[in-house]
């Protein structure tokens, strides 16, 4: 590939950033394989200064790391900032999907119900009201089959629940599961119409924390977790 003249440098990065970060992800550059900025601006024809920011971006995700000397060096995965949402995203997209849809998975069963408990005592009220009504556009959206648009509305719903919560670590967490709500629709794992159980699990959630009731905001939490469990998990 050649740099096109005048391409803005975000397109540029993200481009060599993804494809790169595909190939670490799916194996194809191995823990230890070592790059050099030459050698990388020769394969994507762009400037030094662009490749050293792309791999910035990589070290940032733990992805690689530069030693003087020897190079870029491929991380090994038990050392990648896995809560990345690209990190995500990528693993979505490789050999290694079904495992990360349920270590994620698994990670939101632990910590969405104590959630939803804390957004049941914590929530401003506009936000018991806003869960309240994407509850309500959700049925709709599923009775109707409108998936991207119930994808969105599912996002902002989780999303808001989790900064609802009043806890700072829970909400860090929104991104990694807007990524994993994306990659079910995206990779085919959400059935044309979501099940009733499911909206109505989400109906009882945003009713639970409008009404201040932590325990049963809990309980209905668990229970729509363990619908995506089986669903995504088996």
């Amino acid at each position: 590939m050649s740099e096109h003249a005048g391409a803005p440098a975000a397109v540029l990065h993200a481009r060599i950033t993804e494809t790169l970060g595909l190939d670490i992800i799916s194996g194809v550059l191995a823990p230890g394989d070592r790059l050099t900025l030459e050698g990388l601006q020769q394969e994507f024809g762009v400037s030094r200064t662009v490749v050293r920011d792309c791999m910035r971006i990589l070290e940032s995700m733990n992805l690689v790391y530069s030693k003087r000397r020897i190079g870029i060096v491929v991380q090994k995965p038990e050392l990648w900032n896995v809560f990345d949402p690209r990190v995500i995203q990528w693993r979505l997209a490789g050999p290694g999907r079904s495992e990360q849809f349920r270590t994620l998975t698994e990670l939101r069963v632990g910590v969405e119900p104590v959630a939803a408990a804390a957004a049941a005592r914590n929530a401003a009220q506009e936000e018991r009201t806003r869960l309240v009504e994407l509850a309500g556009e959700l049925r709709l959206l599923g009775e109707a089959g409108e998936l991207d648009g119930f994808l969105q509305a599912d996002i902002e719903f989780h999303t808001l629940l989790l900064r609802a919560s009043g806890n700072d670590m829970f909400a860090s967490l929104q991104e990694a599961v807007a990524e994993v709500l994306t990659g079910r629709t995206r990779q085919g794992l959400m059935p044309p119409h979501p099940t009733e159980e499911g909206l109505r699990s989400h109906g009882l959630v945003a009713a639970a924390i409008a009404a201040g009731d932590g325990a049963a905001a809990l309980a209905h939490m668990t229970e729509l977790l363990e619908e995506v469990r089986q669903a995504v998990v088996g």
